[in-house]
């Protein structure tokens, strides 16, 4: 597989996640409460959530925890990278030069989030709605927050009673908040898994 598609990949990839991460930034205050999304179609929602972290909201503690995980993802960025161009470089396989170019993709673009959020957008909380290119942004270079607005709640369940201290109470499966470039970078991981003899061939 060729450079120019991977790149291409990428760049549809970074488009469609940023257009509608800038789409729900300048429409849309955050939602608080998940039973009042912006759009509700049964199983899926649209909502909007600002994840000033990792995967999953986690935070590193500290003054300079978010820079340090801004500063982890940029050097994973560039090793994914290397990873996709020695990939191309050796004839890799196309599922394994599809797969790390949703990974690097999906990296980027949350990548994009973190460093220049903050500093081209106003803030979307206290119920308003944010502004482009305010003359102050709502965080330094490098402390923005990763833009969310994807749930797909799959069921709705009840912890078994005999459960200690979550025993009796509800649940819902798969109750993460996420965006396209997470979509990406899970894609990318699954292709890998499912297609891991093609991607990775016994060298005889």
């Amino acid at each position: 597989m060729k450079l120019s598609k991977a790149i291409l990949i990428i760049i549809l990839v970074l488009l469609i996640d940023q257009i509608s991460k800038i789409y729900i930034k300048l429409n849309y205050t955050l939602t608080t409460d998940s039973n009042n999304p912006i759009y509700d179609l049964n199983k899926f929602k649209l909502m909007f959530y600002e994840n000033a972290g990792a995967a999953w909201g986690a935070e590193i503690p500290g003054e300079y925890g978010k820079l340090i995980l801004v500063i982890f993802r940029v050097f994973a960025v560039f090793g994914i990278g290397y990873w996709l161009w020695n990939s191309i470089k050796n004839n890799g396989h196309k599922i394994l030069i599809i797969s790390i170019a949703l990974i690097f993709s999906g990296a980027l673009g949350n990548i994009i989030d973190s460093i220049f959020y903050g500093v081209i957008f106003s803030g979307s909380d206290h119920g308003a709605v944010a502004t482009l290119f305010p003359e102050n942004g709502y965080a330094p270079l490098g402390y923005g927050k990763v833009v969310d607005m994807l749930y797909f709640p799959l069921f709705d369940g009840v912890w078994p009673a005999w459960l200690p201290w979550i025993g009796g109470e509800t649940f819902s499966f798969f109750n993460a908040i996420f965006n396209i470039a997470d979509s990406a970078i899970t894609i990318g991981v699954i292709l890998l898994i499912l297609f891991s003899k093609k991607a990775f061939p016994e060298k005889s």
